[in-house]
């Protein structure tokens, strides 16, 4: 059955197309579609590339000032792809505007990472995955804000200054996607890519209202079998994402999944769904966190599905014990550079990267050791489990998106990592076993701030989730809740 947002979208594209726009650049009926929409106006013929780009660009111009997601434009260059853009090519994104995390290169633009250490750091090339989503037909339009080598789960750095939920400007998008998801969010652009080494697809996901997909370790273009970190978007359609996501996904010999079709509606198949409420340390999360968790398995059970309370098979403490021996390691590697450069450390890098970074130095030598045995044993016990369950939901982060400043760089390293512990207790496990997982916007917090749930499968689930979130969109529909 075909998702009621996507019936949405489709009758939205023919209806911007029928009318004779006099500026599609002042108008924001675009701003409505997703990006399967707008590249269908585009085939049609009834709106341009470029009319889509500059309609974008305005959105941009104002909205940005006050919402710091785009920290590097490239409007210029933007302008003269759409212009060469095919709309009749294979890509299932003509002409669409996109944006890229500012922690890959794209040629000729800075790559930060969200650091001083790199403000000057222009890109000789493009990332593969850059150059696969452009093949897409995307218009890439600058580079979105992220905390500093995406180490935080709010998009904070020193560098560029926050981003600004568009549902209310005082709380954070969640990071480290943050900058990703404040532009589609604010509809800037319909969908821009995020990456997630520890839930920064789907933290920013929920705490912007929109679907947030985490793909299996090794599935996308640019990626190995042995990473954590994986490449996607943020978006607020699901066909927006399973269309981008099957298009970037790998397809070589090396590839350690098969390659699937896209997926473009539910399933039939009734799934077995285990609901975790607890974090990896077995604790609550707020009330509304809770209630919002309840209601989507209660909505998952209503529509068939086969609902079971379950535990996560986990040691905590030594779990989080090695993710941050992993995680400040990226840190200590950044403080390595910076010395090696004969830069002054305290000007270079944040105080949290700082932190981290001599966390990691202050380990014992066999720590590494003993987190890759940690490792191989939680992707073991989550293997087991998911022979007992189809799907785990999950909340996404334990409470609604904070006032900015309470993740931000300057917390003191220690009160900061208690309260990461404390917010982030569900969605590292999933990097780590290399399973996919979505964030889905379902719930809502007391204040009206939007809270996502979590669905993960077992390695190489993607579609068996994108068919569940298909049904979870069109019986409660998302599409126009906006920030």
């Amino acid at each position: 059955m075909a998702s009621a947002a996507c019936a949405s979208a489709d009758a939205s594209s023919r209806s911007v197309g029928a009318r004779n726009l006099q500026s599609v650049a002042d108008s924001d009926e675009l701003a409505r579609l997703d990006a399967s929409a707008q590249a269908a106006l585009v085939r049609s013929g009834r709106v341009s590339p470029l009319e889509l780009v500059d309609a974008a660009i305005a959105r941009i111009e104002r909205l940005n000032p006050r919402l710091n997601a785009l920290v590097t434009p490239d409007f210029d260059r933007a302008r003269d792809r759409a212009r060469l853009v095919n709309a009749s090519g294979a890509g299932p994104f003509p002409g669409v505007p996109y944006a890229i995390k500012d922690l890959l290169d794209v040629k000729g633009l800075r790559r930060t990472s969200g650091s001083r250490l790199l403000r000057d750091n222009v890109a000789a090339t493009s990332a593969p995955l850059v150059l696969r989503s452009e093949d897409s037909g995307l218009i890439v339009l600058g580079k979105t804000n992220t905390p500093e080598f995406a180490l935080d789960a709010s998009t904070e750095p020193l560098l560029f200054g926050p981003s600004r939920n568009p549902w209310d400007v005082s709380r954070s998008p969640g990071g480290s996607s943050g900058g990703a998801a404040v532009a589609v969010a604010s509809g800037m652009l319909p969908m821009a890519h995020a990456s997630d080494g520890g839930g920064s697809i789907r933290i920013p996901a929920s705490c912007c209202g929109l679907f947030g997909m985490k793909p299996s370790r090794g599935r996308m273009v640019g990626s190995a079998d042995t990473d954590s970190g994986v490449e996607n978007c943020v978006s607020h359609s699901i066909r927006d994402s399973a269309r981008l996501f099957a298009w970037n996904q790998r397809s070589d010999a090396q590839a350690p999944l098969p390659a699937t079709p896209v997926v473009e509606r539910a399933s039939p198949q009734r799934l077995r769904i285990g609901v975790c409420i607890e974090d990896v340390f077995g604790r609550q999360p707020s009330a509304d966190v809770r209630q919002a968790t309840l209601a989507a398995a209660a909505l998952c059970e209503r529509l068939g599905h086969h609902v079971a309370h379950v535990r996560l098979p986990v040691d905590g403490e030594q779990f989080m014990d090695g993710f941050m021996t992993a995680w400040s390691g990226g840190a200590e590697h950044m403080l390595r550079v910076a010395e090696s450069r004969n830069a002054d450390p305290q000007q270079a890098l944040e105080p949290w990267t700082l932190y981290l970074a001599q966390h990691a130095r202050g380990l014992p030598p066999q720590a590494p050791a003993r987190a890759r045995t940690t490792f191989a044993q939680v992707r073991e016990n989550m293997d087991a489990l998911f022979s007992a369950i189809d799907v785990l939901l999950s909340p996404v982060v334990a409470d609604e998106p904070p006032p900015l400043g309470f993740l931000g760089p300057q917390v003191p390293g220690p009160l900061l990592w208690e309260r990461l512990l404390r917010y982030v207790g569900y969605t590292p496990i999933h990097n780590v076993a290399g399973t996919p997982a979505m964030s889905v916007p379902l719930g809502r917090s007391s204040h009206g701030l939007p809270i996502g749930t979590q669905f993960a499968a077992r390695l190489g689930g993607e579609s068996m989730l994108f068919a569940l979130a298909y049904e979870l969109e069109a019986a409660k529909p998302w599409l126009d809740l906006r920030g």
